[in-house]
């Protein structure tokens, strides 16, 4: 499980890699299309995965991913609108095929999957977004590894014993510091491609990294509460050893809109 587990480590780091590297339209395909699968495993705990009101979340993804691509982010909250009542004329529609929690389903994926993964590549956008985006991944998966390491070594007194046995206390707090460290590190080594001066860039990025981390850490447990409601161990299969989109990306998700948000006001 290890070696599995390690393999497809590798192979979605280098997917990060090329991808955020290259930027533009191979960044937004591959945006979207992770958007996309996680919506589905997410509709999926609720069978809803290849029924009307899924596909319509499907199809307002590509349209929102579309506005972002084109510059039509003034006219988003008429998209809200329009995919609040279209959803709410289905269910009035085809009642009583769906419950209203069915419908909260519908309308909470299109928010916490499709939009807040769409931050990846509007923090990529941003002035210096080639290496502020990395910020992203050093909140999620960097300060993940360290909790893991730190938990490992130290941990004695568990985070959150109903949702995830094995997080601690310790270990949690090594995540923001390791994060934060990470961070200064990446700092000290691309400040001298960033517009602001070096010693403000590397305690900005630690303290954004740490901020993240404590994010990062909220956003996984937050999937873990999901999948314990329905009483699934993972979303999906799709990355071997490591379950599906969501359950890679369940701190990302909550990680890249604080990491935009972040960068806007503070760099």
């Amino acid at each position: 499980m290890f070696k599995t587990r390690l393999l497809s480590g590798i192979v979605l780091i280098i997917i990060a890699l090329a991808t955020i590297i290259s930027g533009g339209d191979i960044l937004f395909a591959t945006t979207l299309l992770i958007s996309l699968i996680g919506l589905s495993e997410l509709y999926k705990i609720a069978h809803l995965e290849r029924k009307l009101l899924g596909m319509t979340g499907y199809v307002f993804t590509i349209v929102y991913y579309f506005m972002l691509r084109y510059q039509y982010k003034q006219y988003f909250m008429y998209f809200i609108m329009i995919f609040l009542v279209l959803v709410m004329i289905e269910y009035v529609i085809l009642f009583p095929k769906f419950k209203a929690d069915e419908i909260m389903i519908i309308f909470f994926g299109l928010f916490y999957v499709s939009i807040m993964l769409s931050y990846i590549y509007q923090t990529r956008l941003l002035e210096d977004g080639a290496y502020i985006v990395w910020l992203i991944f050093i909140c999620s998966w960097g300060c993940d590894t360290c909790a893991y390491c730190v938990g490992m070594l130290i941990g004695k007194h568990k985070m959150a014993p109903k949702l995830s046995p094995k997080k601690s206390i310790e270990g949690g707090i090594g995540g923001i510091v390791g994060a934060a460290l990470i961070g200064a590190i990446y700092a000290g080594v691309i400040s001298q491609y960033l517009q602001s001066g070096e010693n403000i860039i590397i305690v900005w990025f630690a303290l954004i990294c740490a901020l993240g981390a404590i994010i990062s850490q909220i956003g996984d447990l937050a999937a873990s509460a999901i999948k314990r409601n329905h009483d699934i161990k993972d979303y999906g299969t799709l990355i071997p050893g490591h379950g599906g989109i969501l359950d890679r990306f369940d701190s990302v998700i909550f990680t890249a809109p604080v990491i935009y948000l972040l960068a806007t006001v503070i760099l």
